[in-house]
């Protein structure tokens, strides 16, 4: 049993060290100049539809990119097995897996190279044209996936097969250049949640109750930004501006304390459930073309009340209904969701939190650029048990108990 362990561990291991070397030469490819002029063929090959803009530059790109990069991996596929004979294993030919892993690849990057009938069509299976049925992968690279790398941007998504070097890097989700709202702008926050966005390249928005401009500190100046005024209730006046976002981030929120009083109540989940759930409704209705898809997220601040006391029933009970909303409605939803579960940070909601905006801020972003879809970031090592176990359960009890919609 411990042999069989063994030999599994050794062949896998080999399969994930030739991806990793596929990883780390499109890196390579990427920053140093004459390995780029090979690569940059594959950049050539295909428009925003993932058709080829010729049969010929298509074959030319795998001679140049396709073919030189799988006789890379395959050069360093021999290293375990060099790993093993040194320890003097009899498992040998089992370090090998990832030499035969590779030569298909080898094999299937000439086969589109001399363009024989129908190679690509199984061979190259993220770069093939059409609508996308999936959203972009969390630990295997798709179409959508590898989309944002020749689109959205190319120094960011370089993972071939598994994410994980991207997740490392933080390179798993790019967020320059893109159009970034946010409620709750005005709070700390929300302010916070600006400055860390603007510092990743993002265009940012500020969305707020507020009739001030709101400004950011950059090193040490005041950068005032697009602010736009709305009000709860009145989710449909941002109907045009959602159109032209590509992440929104509901932050939003309200704390009546220890209130248990009927507008106590109504206002709560107003502010804190319905009101998200509108604009998520409404965000949900931008997303229509291949690019929406890959381009388009929701950020959605349902914070560690959704499994654990904030000394606050409403708050507890709003933010806990609109956390299970979340997770029912993403199991259909047309574009990524993100959660944010977290801790108590010091705001005007919440004068005595632990940590700062600040803080938590740069750790969501961080987390996100990782492709972390339920981003916690709390004091309380419970959180990170409690949160995955609760969200796993009562996904599955939604998959099981409910039905898409019907024209899905």
């Amino acid at each position: 049993m411990v042999g069989l362990a063994l030999g599994l561990a050794i062949a896998v291991g080999s399969i994930l060290w030739v991806e990793l070397v596929r990883d780390f030469y499109h890196l390579l490819a990427h920053l140093w100049r004459p390995l780029y002029r090979l690569h940059v063929w594959h950049h050539r090959v295909f428009r925003p539809d993932l058709v080829a803009v010729s049969d010929t530059i298509y074959r030319q790109a795998h001679w140049y990119n396709d073919v030189p990069e799988a006789l890379v991996m395959l050069a360093f596929s021999l290293f375990p097995w060099g790993l093993v004979y040194s320890w003097h294993l009899n498992l040998q030919w089992l370090a090998g897996t990832g030499s035969v892993y590779t030569l298909f690849f080898l094999i299937s990057a000439i086969a589109r190279g001399l363009g024989i009938p129908h190679a690509d069509e199984f061979t190259d299976l993220t770069h093939r044209p059409g609508n996308f049925t999936s959203l972009p992968s969390r630990w295997l690279v798709n179409r959508p996936y590898h989309w944002r790398h020749h689109f959205d941007n190319q120094n960011a998504y370089f993972c071939g097969t598994f994410t994980l070097v991207d997740k490392l890097m933080g390179t798993a989700l790019s967020l320059k250049g893109k159009t970034i709202a946010v409620t709750g702008a005005s709070g700390s926050l929300g302010q916070a949640l600006l400055r860390q966005l603007h510092l990743k390249g993002a265009k940012v928005i500020a969305l707020t109750s507020s009739a001030q401009t709101i400004t950011l500190d950059i090193e040490g100046k005041n950068l005032p930004i697009k602010t736009i005024a709305w009000q709860v209730g009145k989710e449909l006046d941002l109907a045009l501006v959602l159109e032209q976002i590509d992440i929104l981030i509901l932050n939003h929120g309200i704390n009546v304390h220890g209130e248990r009083t009927e507008t106590a109540i109504a206002t709560s989940y107003e502010v804190n459930t319905f009101s998200i759930w509108r604009l998520l409704e409404l965000f949900f209705k931008t997303v229509r073309t291949n690019e929406d898809i890959v381009r388009k997220e929701i950020w959605i601040n349902t914070s560690e009340a959704e499994v654990s006391p904030a000394i606050s029933p409403l708050y507890e009970l709003s933010k806990r209904t609109l956390g299970d909303l979340i997770t029912l409605r993403r199991l259909d939803a047309p574009c990524v969701v993100r959660k944010l579960i977290l801790g108590p940070f010091k705001s005007n909601l919440n004068p005595i939190g632990v940590m700062s905006a600040d803080w938590v801020a740069k750790q969501v972003v961080n987390l996100a650029i990782r492709d972390t879809r339920n981003i916690i970031v709390a004091i309380n090592p419970l959180t990170f048990i409690i949160f995955p176990i609760k969200e796993f359960f009562v996904s599955t009890y939604f998959k099981i108990f409910s039905h898409p919609p019907r024209n899905k």
